[in-house]
């Protein structure tokens, strides 16, 4: 019974108004992370925290090489697009609209934009939990692609991609050498893109 009375309390609290819904909101390339801390202060400075939810940024962690050492970097896989979990209302609506470096929300009318679904919202998470759990490497290598050696022995030397070990940063590369390919093992950093 005492459960059923704090159930009860618990739903006299929660206000009546629309349901939280994701929308996406465009904002300035490069400042998603001021957007999401400009809509921090301002929906706290409203006090309007129960017409707000979950702010996301989303981003993956990626590897890259410098100076010939590994490093994890965070990347934007929606650069200049922040998500955001809220009661669309015409107070909620201005205040979004009308915060520094955002400039509108995407998909709908003018005035009313069009949420997305739980499932886009829930793929989006799941590929930003995949990034932290197995970074990505920042450059993706594909078997056959042409690439010149930049740095070592074979300097200047184009070949063509047969294998790729993303765990050792490495990949297989057949040059050819007296008008034989031959296949050599180089650093990612050791390669680029033609």
């Amino acid at each position: 019974m005492t459960e059923e009375l704090g159930n009860a309390a618990v739903e006299a609290v929660v206000p009546t108004g629309l349901p939280k819904r994701w929308y996406v909101v465009h904002a300035y390339s490069g400042m998603e992370k001021a957007v999401e801390r400009n809509l921090r202060e301002r929906i706290d400075r409203a006090g309007m925290q129960d017409k707000f939810g979950r702010i996301l940024v989303p981003t993956e962690e990626v590897v890259e090489l410098k100076n010939g050492k590994k490093a994890v970097t965070e990347r934007r896989f929606f650069p200049g697009y922040v998500l955001v979990e809220m009661a669309m209302e015409d107070d909620t609506w201005h205040l979004v609209k009308h915060t520094s470096k955002v400039t509108g929300f995407v998909g709908g009318a003018k005035n009313r934009p069009a949420p997305i679904s739980e499932a886009e919202v829930q793929k989006i998470v799941n590929q930003m939990q995949e990034g932290i759990e197995k970074p990505r490497p920042k450059v993706e290598w594909m078997v056959g692609e042409i690439v010149r050696v930049k740095e070592g022995p074979f300097t200047d030397f184009n070949g063509a991609i047969e294998g790729v070990n993303y765990d050792k940063s490495k990949v297989s590369v057949s040059v050819t050498i007296f008008g034989r390919a031959t296949p050599v093992e180089l650093d990612f950093a050791q390669v680029e893109k033609v």
